[in-house]
């Protein structure tokens, strides 16, 4: 573990800090998931994962669950619009403790936060959120022009000051020739294993929807669970209703019974009193 001041000036410690990502680049493969709250960063962190990425809203709840795990907080793109909304964004998920923040804004958005000495990941390849400029969902550089007009946008990230990438649905060959070539830490996403950084969403790998993308394999069946669960609780009101309408509950060992001497004294104390009135 890694001795480290935080943004908040509060000692702690990292798994790994920005220095030693950028020396271990090209070296061996990390992991990464996301994380949105205590629980999924704690799970996270038990199943030895190395790098986790989650809203910056949810920084503060991340850290309970992972205190010393390498995060990013991520800014989202429609939430924070102007400049100041993002380095407002950004230095509030620092200062609750975030290591480097994402945004899939354009370079001069990198490089305003660059210039803030925040390790910033951005995002290439595809771009969900602007997939309209690409046709539709699918992947980036299956021809060689578009490619290299990728591995140019490395470029302007990197010059830009970019410290990591989220590289999404980049044709696998692509994203290991430029991983090679940029210095960009890469996080694949669905771009094969010649990245820095294998990536995958959490609700992906623990199969918490039953629909997935393409590039996303359920290595767990949180759906089923869910489903189970959620019957299991109409069975169990249905139950309470039946049982509660026709008298079998509460039964004799969920009430508290009275003494039959203390009955027939309340009987009597009772009566005298209406004989009173």
């Amino acid at each position: 573990m890694k001795r480290i001041y935080d943004w908040d000036a509060k000692f702690s410690l990292r798994n790994y800090t920005a220095a030693d990502l950028r020396a271990l680049k090209g070296q061996c493969k990390f992991t990464q998931t996301t994380a949105n709250t205590a629980e999924e960063a704690a799970a996270a962190r038990d199943a030895g994962i190395d790098l986790i990425m989650g809203n910056a809203q949810n920084t503060a709840a991340v850290r309970q669950g992972a205190p010393d795990m390498f995060f990013t907080a991520a800014i989202g793109l429609p939430d924070f619009p102007t400049e100041k909304d993002v380095l407002t964004a950004a230095f509030a998920a620092m200062k609750d403790g975030a290591d480097s923040v994402y945004t899939a804004r354009g370079p001069h958005i990198v490089e305003m936060l660059a210039r803030e000495d925040i390790p910033v990941m951005c995002h290439l390849g595809l771009v969900p959120r602007k997939s309209t400029w690409r046709g539709g969902l699918r992947a980036i550089g299956k021809t060689a022009e578009e490619a290299f007009e990728l591995w140019q946008a490395f470029q302007t990230m990197e010059n830009a000051g970019a410290f990591s990438v989220e590289a999404e649905v980049i044709v696998a060959e692509v994203m290991e020739e430029i991983s090679k070539r940029s210095s960009l830490l890469t996080s694949s996403l669905g771009s094969g294993r010649g990245a820095d950084i294998i990536y995958l969403f959490q609700n992906d790998i623990c199969g918490e929807v039953p629909d997935r993308p393409r590039h996303a394999r359920a290595f767990g069946n949180i759906h089923a669970l869910e489903q189970q669960i959620r019957q299991e609780r109409r069975n169990a009101l249905s139950a309470f209703n039946e049982a509660a309408r026709s008298g079998s509950y509460p039964a004799t060992p969920e009430i508290t019974p009275m003494a039959s001497s203390e009955l027939e004294r309340l009987l009597e104390l009772m009566s005298r009193q209406q004989e009173a009135r």
